[in-house]
């Protein structure tokens, strides 16, 4: 911890302050803040109750966001001014803490005071980071707070970091470590303790297998181990002399341009080391293709934090999907009481919020994470007056961002692309007549899309069954100015692959609820992925999933749905593969499909994935060898985790598949597996690699630990670490997996 305490903003924040804590307008209670000694972590308790306490570290905080920037800021702002409240934003699905300070200069302290702490969390290196937890530990454990630890406190902080060491073992350890023989640790010798704790005998062996001398790699040694090891193929030398002066720590190494074990070591951790091809994570596909040849993020019922039935309605649930990448939200609007369109999820009891405030809320974070075009999906339960009034407010607050004319003046043969509507946002609704504005009476029929899923007795709402055909009545129904503003995605209903591939325009599209589509994808798959050529679908999960949980979105993009929605508010294996599929390409929110599911003519089956012209299925070997500081699952005194790896296929319908390790017996600190789990896949370009760590339980389910998904595609071969994300997509470090992966044709 350095400088940053002498920063003034730092100096109040570690004297502490008392600021009210905001839940709703009734509920406002004053705590007392302050950021602890490690200029990390910030503590508060009521000034009441005894002895309860809270704690969070600033590296759980995204953002703070100042003023009244939240929902419930903004319901007290008669109460209290603008300059005395701010917002701090965590990662994940952690809900918001909304704060209000006694004077504006203590806003400001507290505002700028947490911003430069998130930068200097932002900016900290590996190793930073690795000490940075190390401190935070020894600050946990030191109780008599004297800065140092004797081998008692140590048995007891090993325990909490889920290491479980003999008596002996620890105690020899603890002695090297203790060069002033004083029977304590202070914080450099604990460090120096935990390094040779950490040593890690298999990374130190594949040094050695690489090594002439056993003490560096030279340049070359360094070079052959990059081509057979990491398998990185003509690159290696110009890598190898990169890593050297990257992550090479002694200098007198770099000058003999080799590397010792502390620097293999670093690189073996690092992003380069890491399992995800570096070049694949940043945007790197042909994005000026049309529309429907891209995979797209997106999310169902939008705005809901919670379940179908009584959750809250929310703008934070707009920002945090947005945020996400999430390029298609879902907006359910009905009439208000006082002629303002409302959204909620209808003859429910989850709370309504103003449209308005929706769309100025997607105005302001639609791009942030991604300058790629966003589609807005209106459920429109709204009477003509009131939907006329949500056009005005979609051109008023949206502007220019709103598309309003088609790209070149011309009717389109095929959609545009995410390249040439950056910037936009497009509407997805119904609409009178097509873009030709001759309208084919027959063809044209209007539908809310989840009414369709009447029919499969699946949507527990009865409304009113689907038109068949646009009837002048059902004009009348759609305000022309909504109408007007639907250019590139119109609902429309689905009457089967024949007669959308004789009618269909490319720029109508139908929903499908998740039942259908897997119906759909099973008996005609070939004819789903032609027409996904050319037109949107969209799926949604089905109206019995009141508790919001979803379905495997990869039966979707098998057959090359674009707009498979699901509930982001919700963690879990499917938004875990959402956000595999998606963690390629700059996290854009675009996918580009494989070649084969572009091809209006092609054959490509999921169901027959060995048919395909250009078939090539591989082998991945998968060596499991061994995890590194897993977080302790249960904080129970003295429970140590017994962790197993699991590796999942996701993929068509031959490629799933399922390995595991065996477990190993209280250790989450460094188990060790040496196990190999083999896999074929026939059809790679659409495969998912789920990781997943468990805590093994012989009497009942196994406890989640962490996990990491990501494409076939991306992953690289060679000895990797996989660095583990939580329940929620956060990183969790240094918790991770070391692996060697070897991927071959099969022949």
């Amino acid at each position: 911890v350095d400088s940053v305490q002498d920063d003034p903003d730092i100096k109040v924040m570690m004297a502490g302050s008392t600021l009210r804590k905001v839940k709703s307008r009734s509920w406002k209670k004053q705590r007392h803040f302050r950021l602890l000694e490690d200029g990390m972590t910030i503590w508060y308790k009521s000034r009441w109750a005894g002895k309860g306490h809270s704690t969070f570290s600033v590296t759980e905080v995204e953002a703070v966001r100042e003023g009244h920037q939240s929902e419930v800021l903004l319901s007290i702002a008669e109460e209290f001014p603008a300059d005395l409240c701010f917002t701090l934003v965590f990662h994940g699905r952690q809900g918001n803490l909304d704060l209000v300070a006694d004077s504006p200069e203590e806003a400001q302290a507290w505002i700028q005071g947490v911003r430069k702490l998130i930068h200097k969390v932002q900016t900290m290196d590996e190793k930073e980071r690795l000490d940075q937890w190390v401190w935070d530990w020894f600050q946990k454990a030191d109780k008599n707070k004297d800065g140092k630890m004797n081998f008692k406190e140590v048995r007891k902080l090993l325990k909490m970091m889920n290491v479980d060491m003999n008596e002996d073992h620890a105690l020899h350890l603890f002695t090297m470590a203790d060069k002033s023989e004083s029977g304590s640790l202070e914080i450099e010798q604990f460090v120096h303790f935990y390094k040779i704790l950490t040593q890690r005998d298999e990374v130190w062996k594949v040094f050695q297998d690489y090594s002439g001398d056993g003490e560096k790699l030279m340049l070359e040694e360094l070079e052959n181990f990059l081509m057979m090891g990491q398998q990185e193929g003509e690159r290696s030398a110009q890598l190898a002399q990169e890593l050297i002066d990257s992550y090479e720590p002694s200098e007198s190494a770099q000058e003999q341009g080799a590397m010792s074990l502390d620097g293999f070591q670093k690189y073996l951790c690092s992003q380069e080391g890491s399992i995800f091809k570096p070049e694949q994570r940043d945007l790197h596909q042909d994005m000026s293709q049309p529309l429907s040849h891209y995979f797209i993020s997106s999310s169902h019922n939008t705005y809901l934090l919670e379940d179908q039935l009584r959750g809250q309605s929310s703008l934070e649930a707009y920002i945090q999907a947005l945020k996400r990448g999430c390029r298609c939200v879902e907006v359910d609007c009905w009439d208000g009481s006082d002629g303002e369109p409302i959204v909620y999820h209808g003859h429910t009891l989850t709370s309504k919020i103003l449209f308005k405030d929706v769309i100025s809320t997607v105005k302001e974070y639609a791009f942030k994470a991604s300058d790629f075009p966003v589609i807005l999906s209106l459920e429109n339960h709204c009477g003509v007056e009131q939907q006329t009034i949500m056009a005005e407010h979609l051109s008023q607050i949206l502007g220019d961002m709103l598309l309003t004319t088609v790209l070149d003046g011309q009717v389109p043969q095929q959609l545009p692309s995410p390249q040439e509507l950056k910037g936009k946002i497009l509407l997805k609704a119904k609409k009178i007549g097509g873009l030709e504005d001759c309208i084919d009476e027959t063809l044209t029929d209007e539908v809310s899309d989840e009414e369709e899923a009447n029919g499969d007795a699946e949507s527990p709402s009865a409304e009113d069954p689907p038109a068949e055909s646009l009837t002048e009545n059902d004009k009348s129904k759609l305000s022309k100015e909504l109408s007007d503003l639907v250019l590139y995605c119109k609902s429309v209903h689905f009457h089967g692959f024949e007669q959308a591939r004789l009618h269909g325009k490319c720029y109508e599209m139908s929903s499908f609820s998740e039942s259908k589509a897997k119906r759909l994808a099973k008996e005609a798959g070939t004819d789903f992925v032609q027409y996904n050529t050319r037109q949107l679908s969209r799926i949604y999960p089905s109206g019995l999933r009141t508790d919001s949980s979803n379905y495997n979105p990869q039966d979707m993009w098998n057959v090359g749905c674009q707009i498979v929605a699901l509930n982001f508010q919700t963690a879990g294996l499917e938004m875990d593969l959402s956000d595999g599929l998606f963690r390629q390409n700059g996290g854009c929110g675009y996918v580009l499909k494989p070649d084969f599911m572009r091809d209006g003519n092609t054959q490509f089956s999921p169901e027959k994935p060995e048919e395909r012209p250009d078939y090539k299925p591989l082998r991945l070997s998968i060596q499991v060898i061994s995890g590194q500081q897993l977080p302790k699952v249960n904080q129970k005194e003295g429970s140590i985790v017994d962790p197993l790896v699991r590796v999942e296929i996701y993929g068509v319908p031959q490629d799933q598949a399922k390995e595991e390790t065996s477990h190993i017996n209280n250790n989450g600190f460094n188990p060790v597996w040496n196990e190999t789990l083999n896999f074929i896949l026939h059809t790679p370009e659409l495969t998912l690699v789920r990781f997943v760590v468990e805590d093994y339980d012989k009497a009942s389910r196994n406890d989640f630990i962490g996990q990491f998904t990501l494409p076939f595609t991306c992953i690289q071969a060679g000895y990797r670490h996989i660095h583990l994300l939580s329940k929620d997509g956060t990183p969790i470090p240094p918790s991770s997996i070391f692996v060697n992966i070897s991927i071959s044709e099969l022949t």
